[in-house]
């Protein structure tokens, strides 16, 4: 391997990469919709994640082959800092270097995900000479005194080390990556605790019986968290029962903001950080779940002690229609551009990819896309790929288009509940009322799935004009506002395709596939367009 000190590439950034600040990709807010611009336009990362062991050159043949049958326009993939950094204070990027080939060669672009020092609440990618050396990199010390396999945030050398290799990995990128193949970098990987709320060790005990910080009393934050306003006091004093969860939850973010301003003072790409998830309906304690990472309870003190993060995103694994819209609502803020890099890869969590756009999110992306070196035949990916690579196929050719239309707030989205209740959405001059089930005929009957995957996307093109993207469901139309109770048509129903930006007709629908309770849609992802006529 070829090694070379951190220091020579933090010099390598030159003005010639600034330069090209204009055309890095960028997060961008307006009229309180975030974009994310790449290349110059707006991009939304129709995104897939490899398996946590996957990022190494002879790994890469079935990702690749895996990132084709999803038909991704964006891979996800950690760097490792244990492979990076083998020996202290020399690194090497060869892995680097070959999956910015590789990616250009496969016209996908880039996530980078830094297993730094937090990979699932564990210092597990830590290269093997920091975890020689407990004393000097220490972990969270429990209530007893026990040691807790989980990383300190008070731990300096930890901190200045991380900031050492992540400093480099971004100006590696700075100096190769001139066709910004990378657009985004995750800093860390679900931080945070589990087996202790927080760190018991002497240093976090002085500084837990210490006053607040400033920061973090500042009336708005304080009214964020719920909490009487105060000007001063110690943890307990200022936030009580939750004072445990809060102080590792501004020390955590206080790091790996650091770390992340860090890396941004050599090459300003957009960054975040990611969030192993609590109940988003029930407001649990922190024993129950990883304490201290960006969970949505803490999110304003994440965004305080943070600023250098662009946004913190939700990992879900969690079952159920309630929980998982919750969980978007709740990280999809006016601070905050919603994000979903790692989503369970089954059938039933498919459907959530039109909500992130409707709700104007950035990208959406399932775990666990390659085969994890199990050697699966081409067949057998597919079919484990079918729900979300059928749904990537469909938007791929107007993901973007749809990007800009969410920002104007032309889109709508409704997924089945656990329930297959019917529900409705206002869309002006009309109601739409979809029933799901059937078999994509107009006049099916309900044909539920436990699953529960049905869901429609509504563009809204013109007052009486709609464009419908949707599976496993059925819908009707009714005159709204002046027009309510007056009778009406389908003018036009067309079935077709996006290519190139441009919506090309396969057939004008109309008769027994419009009659008798409106359009239908098959298992099969559909895009219609709706014009209708008041009589």
């Amino acid at each position: 391997m070829r090694f070379i000190t951190g220091l020579a590439f933090v010099l390598l950034v030159t003005g010639q990469a600034f330069a090209q600040k204009s055309l890095l990709p960028a997060l961008v807010q307006k009229n309180g919709h975030y974009s994310l611009i790449v290349d110059g336009k707006p991009f939304f990362v129709l995104g897939g994640q490899v398996h946590n062991s996957s990022a190494w050159p002879k790994m890469m043949p079935a990702v690749w082959r895996s990132a084709a049958i999803l038909k991704l326009n964006t891979l996800e993939i950690p760097i490792y800092w244990e492979q990076m950094e083998p020996q202290s204070g020399k690194f090497d990027f060869s892995f680097v270097n070959t999956l910015l080939q590789q990616s250009r060669q496969h016209r996908v672009k880039l996530v980078l995900l830094w297993f730094g020092t937090w990979k699932n609440g564990s210092n597990h990618y830590m290269p093997e000479w920091m975890k020689r050396d407990a004393a000097r990199y220490p972990n969270i010390t429990d209530k007893n005194g026990q040691p807790v396999d989980s990383p300190s945030p008070h731990a300096n050398a930890t901190l200045r080390a991380d900031i050492k290799a992540f400093k480099a990995l971004m100006s590696y990128l700075a100096q190769t990556d001139q066709q910004h193949q990378v657009i985004m970098v995750q800093v860390e990987n679900e931080s945070g605790s589990w087996g202790s709320v927080r760190d018991y060790s002497p240093e976090a005990q002085k500084l837990f019986a210490g006053p607040v910080p400033g920061k973090l009393l500042e009336p708005g934050l304080l009214r964020a968290l719920n909490v009487p306003l105060v000007t001063a006091g110690t943890w307990m004093e200022v936030f009580g029962d939750r004072a445990d969860e809060y102080f590792q939850a501004w020390y955590t973010a206080s790091f790996i903001g650091q770390v992340a301003a860090a890396g941004k003072s050599v090459y300003p790409l957009p960054l975040y950080t990611n969030a192993a998830l609590r109940d988003p309906l029930t407001n649990p304690t922190a024993n129950n779940y990883e304490s201290g990472g960006p969970t949505d309870n803490v999110i304003p003190i994440w965004k305080a002690t943070a600023p250098a993060l662009d946004l913190v995103a939700p990992d879900i694994y969690l079952s159920g229609s309630e929980r998982i819209l919750k969980v978007l609502d709740l990280y999809n803020r006016p601070e905050n551009a919603l994000f979903v890099p790692e989503l369970g890869l089954s059938e039933e969590r498919a459907k959530y990819l039109f909500e992130v756009i409707a709700r104007g999110g950035i990208g959406f992306s399932p775990f666990g896309i390659d085969d994890n070196g199990t050697v699966e035949t081409a067949a057998q990916t597919a079919k484990r790929l079918a729900p979300f690579a059928m749904e990537y196929a469909t938007l791929e050719p107007l993901i973007n288009m749809l990007a800009r239309q969410a920002t104007e707030g032309k889109i709508s989205s409704v997924v089945e509940h656990d329930d297959h209740a019917d529900q409705t959405i206002n869309l002006g001059s009309w109601q739409l009322i979809l029933k799901f089930g059937g078999d994509g005929r107009a006049n099916a009957a309900p044909l539920y799935t436990p699953e529960a995957t049905g869901k429609l996307l509504v563009v809204k093109l013109g007052d009486n004009k709609f464009m419908l993207i949707g599976s496993r469901c059925h819908v009707t139309f009714k005159p709204n506002g002046n027009n309510a109770g007056r009778a009406w048509q389908y003018l036009k129903v067309e079935e077709g395709a996006y290519s190139h930006g441009d919506f090309k007709a396969t057939r004008i629908l109309n008769g027994d596939e419009t009659d008798w309770g409106g359009p239908g849609f098959s298992d099969k992802p559909t895009i219609l367009q709706v014009s209708l006529v008041v009589r």
